[in-house]
C-alpha cells in the first residue's frame, strides 16, 4: 500500500508522520514550491497534542509555543466575566500550546525529512484531477514550473489535505459553490509586546457585534525589551462584505475604531494593534457539512473534508484526529483500502459535522455573547447578577464534549495505531 497525500500543510504533513509510524509508505505532494514559515497563531489543544505527543514531537514544540495556562472571558469594558485553567493547568495529561502556524509546520515538517526523508515530499506539484479504478488511484500534478509536463503518480489511495479551496473536493462535488460566508470578518496580526495576565493567558473579549477580540502570546522566548510574541485576531459583524479574499494585507482604518477606547489596566488593546508586524483580514468562512467524503480510494482530510469557522481552536485539532483515524483504518484493514476509507468516513464524518455546526451557534466564546445580549452591552455590576456560574460551565464543558476533548473522550482513546518511529 502507498498513499498519495495531496497537500503538505498541516494535516498532510500529520498523516504522514502518523502512517509511517505504522508502517505504511506514502509520499506526499505540495502546489507551493518552498514551504515557509507563514500564517499566524493557532491553538493545539489537548486532543491534539495527545497525538502529537504520542508522534515524540512535545518537546520539539514545546521549543516554539507557549503552554497556555488559562482562558480568560472579558467584556469590551474590561470586566471580568469567567476565567477557567487550561491544559495541565486544568488537570489534562496534555499541554496546551499556542503557537504560530509557520512553527507548527517546520516541527512537523523537520520530523518528516528525518523520518521519512525528503524524496517523499514533492513541492511545486499541484494537483488538477484523480482518477482512479479497481487497482488503485492516480494524481494528475502540474509542476509549478509551468514549462514542464504535467506527470502522474499511482497509489492504493488518494488523500486530499488541500484546504478548503482542495481541488479533489470540488472534483468531487462540482456544483458545490463558493465557501459560505458568516457575515463576519476578520483581521489578524503579530506583535511584539510585554507580557501581560499570566504570561500565558487566552484572552477572548467583546463581540463581535461591536468588536471581538482573542488575544494571546504564542511564544514564550522574551526579547532584548521583554517583549513576547502576541498574536491577536479582531472579528466584527460586516454583513457587506463581498469579497472572497484569502490571507489579503488588512488596512488599520478599516477596524482600529471598534477597539479605540480599549484601553484597559492589563493592556492597552489598539496600542498593540497598531504595533503588528503585518496585518491579514479575511472572511470568517466554513461550509455545510457534507453526506460522504470517501469515494473508492479517494478521500477527504481537514479543512479538505470539513471547513470550520475559526472558533474554539479546533480546526488544526480535527484535522490531527481525523490523521490518527485514517492510519488507524488503514492499519487494520487487512489491505482493504477501500474498506478502511469507509471505516474512517465512519468514525469522522458526523463528530466533525456537529463542531461545524456548534462553531456557527454556540463555541466557547457564546459566554461573550450571552453577556452582551443581557446586559444590553453595557458595563455591570457584578457577573453572578448577569449569568450564573453553572450556566458559564455549561457553554464550556459542552463544546469540550463535542469537540472531543474533555476528559472523558481522551481518557477513552485508542492506542496509536503502531508504536515506534
Amino acid at each position: 500500500m502507498d498513499v498519495i497525500i495531496v497537500g503538505g500543510g498541516i494535516g498532510g504533513l500529520t498523516l504522514a508522520l502518523m502512517l509511517h509510524r505504522a508502517g505504511i509508505p506514502c509520499q506526499v505532494h505540495e502546489a507551493a514550491s518552498a514551504i515557509r514559515p507563514v500564517g499566524v497563531g493557532i491553538n493545539l489543544l489537548p486532543h491534539a497534542t495527545k497525538e502529537l505527543t504520542e508522534l515524540g514531537l512535545e518537546e520539539a514544540l514545546a521549543a516554539v509555543a507557549v503552554a497556555t495556562r488559562d482562558a480568560t472571558f472579558f467584556n469590551r469594558f474590561g470586566q471580568l466575566i469567567y476565567q477557567e485553567p487550561l491544559g495541565r493547568d486544568a488537570g489534562y495529561a496534555w499541554p496546551q500550546f499556542s503557537i504560530h502556524r509557520g512553527m507548527l509546520h517546520q516541527v512537523l515538517l523537520d520530523a518528516f525529512k528525518q523520518r521519512i526523508g525528503e524524496d517523499r515530499l514533492h513541492l511545486g506539484s499541484r494537483c488538477f484531477r484523480v482518477d482512479q479504478d479497481g487497482d488503485g488511484a492516480t494524481a494528475h500534478f502540474q509542476p509549478a514550473d509551468t514549462a514542464a509536463a504535467p506527470f502522474s503518480q499511482r497509489g492504493s489511495i488518494v488523500v486530499s489535505c488541500e484546504g478548503i479551496h482542495s481541488t479533489i473536493r470540488k472534483q468531487l462535488y462540482p456544483n458545490e459553490g463558493d465557501p459560505l460566508y458568516s457575515g463576519v470578518n476578520m483581521w489578524r496580526g503579530v506583535t511584539r509586546w510585554k507580557p501581560f495576565l499570566s504570561g500565558a493567558s487566552m484572552v477572548r473579549a467583546g463581540w463581535f457585534a461591536t468588536g471581538k477580540m482573542v488575544i494571546y502570546p504564542i511564544r514564550d522566548a522574551i526579547d532584548a525589551e521583554g517583549r513576547q510574541l502576541i498574536n491577536w485576531v479582531a472579528e466584527i459583524a460586516t454583513p457587506h462584505y463581498k469579497r472572497r479574499d484569502w490571507n489579503r494585507p488588512g488596512k488599520l482604518e478599516d477596524f482600529i475604531g471598534a477597539f479605540a477606547d480599549w484601553h484597559f489596566d492589563w493592556l492597552d488593546v489598539p496600542e498593540l494593534i497598531r504595533q503588528a508586524d503585518s496585518i491579514l483580514e479575511f472572511p470568517m468562512i466554513d461550509q455545510d457539512p457534507l453526506e460522504k467524503w470517501s469515494f473508492g480510494r479517494i478521500t477527504l482530510l481537514g479543512d479538505a473534508a470539513h471547513p470550520m469557522y475559526p472558533r474554539g481552536s479546533n480546526g488544526v485539532g480535527q484535522a490531527i484526529l481525523d490523521a490518527r483515524a485514517l492510519t488507524r483504518s488503514l492499519a487494520g484493514c487487512g489491505g482493504d483500502a477501500v474498506a478502511a476509507l469507509q471505516t474512517y468516513e465512519a468514525e469522522r464524518l458526523e463528530p466533525t459535522a456537529r463542531v461545524v455546526r456548534t462553531n456557527r451557534t454556540v463555541p466557547p466564546d457564546a459566554i461573550l455573547g450571552e453577556v452582551y445580549k443581557r446586559t444590553g452591552d453595557r458595563p455591570f455590576g457584578t457577573i453572578d447578577e448577569v449569568i450564573s456560574r453553572e450556566e458559564i460551565l455549561a457553554l464550556s464543558d459542552g463544546y469540550k464534549r463535542i469537540a472531543g476533548y474533555d476528559k472523558g473522550s481522551l481518557g477513552d482513546r485508542h492506542p496509536p495505531a503502531a508504536a515506534g518511529r
